[in-house]
Formats: C-alpha cells, sequence, structure tokens
C-alpha cells in the first residue's frame, strides 16, 4: 500500500508541474490571438499601461475555458509519453498495476477540476466578461490621439479636417493650417486658412484648443440649398484667433449594467430564469398575434359580444351541458331576416359586387385593398422580426447555459484521450505530443465552433450543436482507453496496411526459407500422396469455375467459398509440411504458390440479404457480377499454377523416393 502512495504521489509530481506550465503557455497564446484580433480598438489611443493591463487580466479569465482543455490534453500525452519513453509505464505493468490504476490519482485530480471548472464558469467568468466587454467597448469609443500628419488631411475629429503643411517637433508650431468645419454639412462648411498655429488640450481634456496666428476665415451667412444660386457669405481677416472644438479626450468607462443583463454576465440560474420568462412571451405574444390575426383578417367571423371566433363559441355550445335542447332548436329556426339583423351576413358574390361599381370606385377600392395588404404584411414582418429576436434571445441564453457544462466533460474526454495516446506513442517533451495535441484540438475546435453555430443560427437543436463536438470525441476516448490497455499497436502503420489488405483481397507473396536444423522429418509417401490430393482439389475446384454464371445464377446460394477456403487452408498447411523436407528444391517452390482464399466478389451469396437487394440494383449488381468474373478468371490462374508447381514438387519427391 505505501509503495501505492508513492507511486500516485510520484504521478501528481510529474504531471502537475506540465499541467501548470502547459496550461499558461496555452493561455498566453491564445491572449495572443486575442489581442491581434482586437489591436485596432488599443492602439493610438493613449490609453494606460494600467488600464490594458486590467483588460488582458479579465480577457485571460475569459480565456480559461478554451485553454483548460488543451493543457488538460497536452500535459497528460507529455507525462505518460515520458513514462512509456522511460521505460517507467513497462516497470508499473510488470509490478501488476495496469495504465487505469495509474491514472487514478489524475483521475480524481481531473474530476475535480472538472467540478471546479463548473463552478468558475457559473460564479467567476460571467463577472469577468461583464468586465472584459465594458471596458473593451468603452476603449472602442475613446478618441485617438490627436497626431496630425504633415501634408495630409486628418479626419479622426468629428466633424473637422485639418491640413497641416509642415510642423516643427521642437516648438509645437503648425504651419500653413486649412481647416474645413463640416458640422452644418458638407454643403455649408466654414473654411479657415492661418499662416501657423499651436494646439493643445483644455485641462479637463473636453475640447482641442487652436491658436491661430495671420490668416482668414469664409463662412455662409445662411444655409446653402439645393436650388439656391447665390449665397451670401462673410469674410474674415485675423492675426490671433483662439478656437475650441469640442474633443473629449478622456476615457469614460461605460456602465456595466448594458453587458450585464446579456447572456455572457449570468449564471445557471439567471440564464433559465430568463429562457423560461421569454418562452413564456413568446408564447403570450404569438397567442395575441393569432387572436389579432383572426379579428382582423375574418371580422364577419367574430361574436360582437364576446370577441372570440363563432367556431369557437360553435366548440363551447355543443360540449356545454348547461345549453338546453330548446336553445338549439331555436337556433335552428332562426330565419334569414334575424341573422342578419344580429350580425351574421348571408354569402355575397364579390364578382357581381364588383361589376356593379363603376370602373373609378373599383380602381380605388382594389388600391385600398392593395394598400391594407401592404400594411398588413409590414405589420407581420414586423411582429415576425419580435419573435425571432426572442427566439435568438432564447437560443443564445440556452447555449450559455449548455456551455457551463460542456467543459467539465471536456476536461475529463481530453485527459482519456491525452493520457492512453500517451502510453501509446511512448515520446515524451514537446515534439510529438504537442504536434498531436495541437491536431486534436484544432480538430475539436472545428467541430464545436461548428456545432455553435448552427444552434445559434437556429438550424439544429441548441443541445445537439453545443454537445456535437462532445458526442464525436467521446468514442475516441473510449477507443484510445481500451486499446492502451490492451497494448495494442495504433500507431503502427504495418497493422492498417494489414487490415486494408484483407479488405482489398490484397496478400503478399510468400517467404518461405531454408531450415538449417530439422527436427521433424516428413515422410516422402505421406508428402506424396499430400500433393495429389492438393493437384485433385484444384483440378476440381477449376472444372467448377469454367461453368459459365448469368447474373441470376451468379447471385443464388452456393457452396463454392466454401470449397475455395478447404482448398487454400489445405495449401497453407501442406507448405508449412513440407517446409521439413531435406530438399531445397522442393522448399525454394515453396514460396511460389499463390494465395488461395474467398472474397466478396467471387461469393457474395454468403450474405444473403446484401446479395439479394444488390440482385435487383442493377447499376451496382452488374459492375459487381463483371469485377466477380474477372475475379474468377485470376483465381483460375492461381489454381493453375498451383496445379503445375505441385506437380513439379511430386516429380521431385517421387525421384527422391
Amino acid at each position: 500500500m505505501a509503495i501505492v502512495k508513492k507511486l500516485y504521489l510520484f504521478i501528481l509530481k510529474s504531471f502537475l508541474p506540465l499541467f501548470a506550465m502547459t496550461f499558461f503557455i496555452v493561455l498566453f497564446i491564445v491572449l495572443m490571438q486575442f489581442l491581434w484580433k482586437h489591436i485596432d480598438d488599443l492602439v493610438g489611443k493613449g490609453l494606460p499601461f494600467s488600464l490594458i493591463g486590467e483588460l488582458f487580466f479579465y480577457a485571460g479569465v475569459s480565456m480559461v475555458p478554451m485553454a483548460l482543455p488543451l493543457a488538460i490534453l497536452l500535459a497528460s500525452l507529455m507525462t505518460y509519453g515520458n513514462f512509456g519513453e522511460k521505460f517507467e509505464l513497462t516497470a508499473m505493468k510488470a509490478s501488476g498495476i495496469s495504465l487505469v490504476h495509474s491514472m487514478r490519482p489524475l483521475i480524481v485530480l481531473i474530476a475535480l477540476v472538472a467540478i471546479g471548472a463548473f463552478f468558475f464558469q457559473n460564479y467567476a467568468l460571467p463577472p469577468a466578461q461583464v468586465k472584459m466587454w465594458t471596458l473593451l467597448f468603452s476603449m472602442r469609443q475613446k478618441s485617438p490621439e490627436v497626431e496630425i500628419p504633415e501634408g495630409v488631411f486628418y479626419d479622426q475629429i468629428p466633424g473637422y479636417n485639418l491640413l497641416v503643411q509642415s510642423k516643427n517637433p521642437e516648438s509645437g508650431m503648425l504651419y500653413d493650417v486649412m481647416i474645413y468645419d463640416v458640422t452644418r454639412g458638407g454643403d455649408n462648411a466654414t473654411i479657415l486658412l492661418a499662416d501657423s498655429g499651436k494646439m493643445a488640450f483644455t485641462n479637463d481634456m473636453k475640447y482641442l484648443y487652436l491658436h491661430l496666428f495671420t490668416g482668414e476665415q469664409f463662412e455662409n451667412l445662411r444655409e446653402q440649398k439645393t436650388l439656391d444660386k447665390n449665397v451670401p457669405f462673410r469674410r474674415e481677416t485675423f492675426l490671433d484667433k483662439q478656437i475650441l472644438i469640442p474633443f473629449d479626450a478622456n476615457f469614460n468607462r461605460m456602465d456595466e449594467g448594458g453587458i450585464r443583463s446579456q447572456y455572457v454576465g449570468k449564471n445557471v440560474v439567471e440564464l433559465q430564469h430568463t429562457i423560461d420568462s421569454v418562452t413564456n412571451r413568446i408564447d403570450s405574444t404569438g397567442n395575441l398575434y393569432a387572436n389579432d390575426l383572426r379579428r382582423s383578417a375574418f371580422p364577419l367571423l367574430i361574436d360582437k359580444t364576446t370577441g372570440h371566433s363563432i367556431f369557437e363559441k360553435s366548440k363551447e355550445d355543443t360540449s356545454n351541458p348547461a345549453i338546453s335542447t330548446s336553445d338549439k332548436n331555436y337556433k335552428e329556426t332562426k330565419t334569414k331576416t334575424e341573422e342578419e339583423e344580429e350580425g351574421v351576413l348571408a354569402p355575397l358574390n364579390l364578382d357581381s359586387l364588383l361589376l356593379s361599381i363603376s370602373p373609378d370606385k373599383r380602381d380605388k377600392i382594389f388600391e385600398n385593398a392593395l394598400s391594407i395588404s401592404k400594411r398588413r404584411v409590414n405589420e407581420m414582418q414586423f411582429k415576425a422580426a419580435t419573435v425571432a429576436d426572442d427566439k435568438m434571445s432564447i437560443r443564445r441564453h440556452k447555449i450559455e447555459l449548455l456551455k457551463k457544462y460542456t467543459l467539465s466533460v471536456a476536461c475529463l474526454i481530453f485527459f482519456f484521450i491525452g493520457a492512453p495516446l500517451g502510453a501509446i506513442i511512448r515520446k515524451g517533451g514537446l515534439g510529438t505530443p504537442l504536434v498531436i495535441s495541437v491536431l486534436l484540438f484544432l480538430f475539436y475546435y472545428i467541430i464545436d465552433n461548428t456545432g455553435y453555430k448552427m444552434a445559434r443560427d437556429g438550424r439544429w437543436e441548441v443541445w445537439v450543436g453545443i454537445w456535437l463536438s462532445t458526442f464525436i470525441l467521446a468514442p475516441l476516448g473510449i477507443y484510445v482507453t481500451y486499446k492502451a490497455m490492451n497494448d495494442s499497436a495504433v500507431f503502427n502503420p504495418d497493422s492498417y496496411k494489414e487490415f486494408f489488405r484483407k479488405i482489398l483481397g490484397i496478400r503478399q507473396p510468400r517467404n518461405i526459407g531454408r531450415k538449417e536444423i530439422i527436427i521433424n522429418e516428413i515422410s516422402i509417401p505421406d508428402a506424396i500422396e499430400r500433393v495429389s490430393r492438393l493437384i485433385d482439389d484444384c483440378q476440381t475446384l477449376t472444372k467448377q469455375l469454367d461453368n459459365k454464371l448469368s447474373y441470376k445464377e451468379f447471385w443464388n446460394p452456393t457452396n463454392l467459398g466454401a470449397e475455395i477456403n478447404a482448398t487454400g487452408d489445405y495449401l497453407d498447411a501442406l507448405t508449412e509440411y513440407l517446409q521439413d523436407c531435406r530438399d531445397n528444391n522442393v522448399v525454394d517452390k515453396l514460396s511460389d504458390f499463390p494465395w488461395i482464399y474467398d472474397t466478396f466478389l467471387l461469393t457474395p451469396q454468403r450474405y444473403s440479404i446484401l446479395a439479394e437487394s444488390l440482385k435487383w440494383l442493377f447499376p451496382i449488381g452488374y459492375p459487381l457480377y463483371w469485377l466477380s468474373l474477372r475475379k474468377r478468371r485470376e483465381l483460375k490462374e492461381s489454381l493453375q499454377k498451383t496445379i503445375n508447381l505441385s506437380s513439379e514438387i511430386k516429380g521431385i519427391l517421387e525421384r527422391e523416393n
């Protein structure tokens, strides 16, 4: 027990430093990606380093859900890769400690990390995201630093365009200044020219102060209109002029209430409460829109006294036992005049009614109907957009709610991928584990992002899109763990080559070498008898293959496959038996024997249901039939080659006998 506890402590000491290192490396990488994405909002605005540091702190907290699964994958892969490379994993297995047993302390640790990740997502992440987005939006709205270039119009001051031909960096003087004041519009611009001037901010940093020397100002005395030909203006010559331009250069932090009310600033309880309230609002709004549509589109079908549809009223009347039979009989005996007096009009022939109206009035009626229809369409589109916005809000909140749980599950899945994979590849360090981790994480990120967009746009159900990456990666984790527990060669290319050879029916040539020491002597008469039997079997099988099959006969059940496999097994057993022959000529010929085996193309009748289906699917069945005829010819050639080699070996054995 003490040894096991020391082993657990050793595994934890090996994993924790790697986990901390990889976590901060990955977090730094995603922060750099965040920086490059929002670099335009930060540069050139004179923001203090403390404010940028605050933004990066909250951004780092917000990036933890992206960095944590990749750090767990990379750290677990490196840890067990180091164990395998240094044969420490082999020593554990030799001591009777299985892979899963050695993973127990890390399983407990990652389970605690997953639980902590949920509480982090629920309580720490929403405030951090609120502060991060508030800071970012505030930085976007901050005015940039006024750095006027030489010889180029500067348009970063709202409502003004400035042109400075040259500057003196030491004294701060500006020369040949031209200012366009377009606050009243481009057609009513005020133009100001000056030989020189100075620029500064007021103490409260809300106004740009310009002190100009020796210049002129041109200003319209009234607003210019399109049809105006002569517009009076004023020309002013000055030697010294001071101008204040509104330009707020301060950093104004936005109120956090707007972001906090969004889905990024809510925990599980608040998200669920918002989903329920918006869902109830959609239901009530839908019922309200439906009633309005019935009243506006079918006003004659609405009961004036109750405001309900007459169809609904009739249903209530038939289902209400309180209505007496005499009332029903009274309704049935109503006359047409009584129905008209009560507001229920008889059907009218619209065509005859329209033809009885003059053409002018008829056109006006059509125009009014068209305008009413367009107004109704606009109303319906507005109502549909309102409902669509509420549905989008529900999807956003559901996505954020499910993401609280997916991070914890992703941590567990990536551990059960990384640790067994490290035990399989047996490579430590940052080389191979880093490449595999990045590829796996890219695969996960693409799937997760695809599912997120599909769920956000309403093309998939929200739970399908958000859990898509988990559904795909969980079987991979189970498969890799199973392979690692059974010491399977997952990354052995020869095993995959052999697998595809079996599927495609490709066999490597036989490689039978001579034995230096022969322990089991063969019997020459027995060997001759066995070779003769092989020749007879091959000749019998060749006669069966000579029979031409029609398309219909090809799909009928037959024992050909069993006979082919029996002949092939007998040939394999004979070559193994003849390896102990002392005659090297016989042993050398054994490598020339072809492989004889059955394939799907030769006898698809083994799969009765599939064969019966393909039989009637002519576009697929006929190509398979033609390929089968080719395979039969190849098999006949192999059988003939086997007969020839067997005859040669039989002659050698008879001479030796």
